[in-house]
C-alpha cells in the first residue's frame, strides 16, 4: 500500500480545508486592516469552490528527485478571491463591514480548530493501530 493511501482521502480534504481556512484568515485580516481606507473594496475567498477543486483529480504530480522520497499527489485547485464594490454610494466608498468581518473571523477560527481536531483524531487512530492497540 502506498504511503499516501494510508491516510485516505479524508485527511487530504481536511488538509486542503485547513489551507483554505488559513488563506481566508488572511483575506479577512486584510479587510479589517483596511476598514478605514477610503475606496477599499473588501475581498472574499470562495472557500467552497476551492474545496471542490481540491477534490477533483489533479492534472499532474510532483516529480520525485530521489527513489527514497515519498510520492506526493498534486494539491488540487485553489480558491478564487472575489471583490464586490460598495454599491451604496454613501460615504467614502469603503465597503468593509467590521461587524460582518468579525463574525467571519470567529466562524473561520472555529472551523479551523474543528479541522485540526479531526486531523488529530485521524492521526491518533493511526498511532493507536501502529502501536498494536496501546
Amino acid at each position: 500500500m502506498p504511503i499516501q493511501d494510508l491516510f485516505g482521502p479524508t485527511v487530504r480534504v481536511l488538509e486542503k480545508s485547513l489551507d483554505l481556512r488559513q488563506q481566508r484568515q488572511q483575506v479577512i485580516a486584510s479587510n479589517i486592516a483596511n476598514a478605514q481606507t477610503p475606496g477599499y473594496v473588501p475581498a472574499k475567498l470562495n472557500f467552497e469552490e476551492g474545496l471542490k477543486q481540491a477534490q477533483r483529480p489533479s492534472l499532474g504530480t510532483p516529480a520525485l528527485t530521489h527513489p527514497g522520497h515519498i510520492p506526493l499527489k498534486g494539491s488540487g485547485g485553489s480558491a478564487r478571491i472575489e471583490r464586490n464594490p460598495d454599491q451604496a454610494g454613501i460615504g467614502d466608498g469603503n465597503g468593509v463591514s467590521l461587524d460582518q468581518e468579525m463574525l467571519d473571523l470567529a466562524e473561520n477560527q472555529i472551523l479551523f480548530e474543528a479541522g485540526t481536531q479531526m486531523v488529530g483524531q485521524k492521526l491518533g487512530l493511526l498511532k493507536y493501530v501502529a502501536g498494536d492497540g496501546r
